[in-house]
């Protein structure tokens, strides 16, 4: 013989699935809570990229600048120096001095003491 089942009371299977809702309620209220976390999360990350990314753009800006007024002075110094004396130009000075050696100069001072040495001996052949 079969034995009966016992049946247990309605009320009991009546709680045991309120306390399932409740454990699936807490469960979904926890995921809640750790998607709004993520989210926050995500937003605050967001705002740090957004300003992370106008601080570089503006320091790109920067460099930009900077080279351009690199490359403009660059362009002046090269043309600057094409009107520098070529080295075969220099050897040609350099020649010309070296001819008239200009070491051998005298100067304002003694080209006068000169004459005057000049001027009193012809003074005094002039005397006798």
């Amino acid at each position: 013989m079969t034995q009966p089942i016992p049946q247990q009371p309605m009320y009991s299977n009546q709680d045991e699935l309120n306390t399932r809702i409740r454990i699936l309620e807490g469960k979904y209220n926890l995921t809640r809570e750790r998607m709004l976390l993520i989210n926050q999360n995500m937003i605050d990350h967001y705002k740090t990229l957004n300003e992370e990314i106008r601080t570089v753009k503006k320091d790109l800006k920067e460099i930009k600048e900077i080279m351009e007024t690199i490359k403009e002075t660059n362009a002046s110094m090269i043309k600057e120096m094409s009107f520098f004396a070529r080295k075969d130009q220099l050897k040609v000075l350099e020649k010309y001095i070296n001819m008239w050696n200009p070491l051998n100069f005298i100067t304002k001072e003694e080209v006068l003491e000169l004459i005057n040495k000049k001027g009193d001996k012809h003074a005094s052949r002039n005397k006798r």
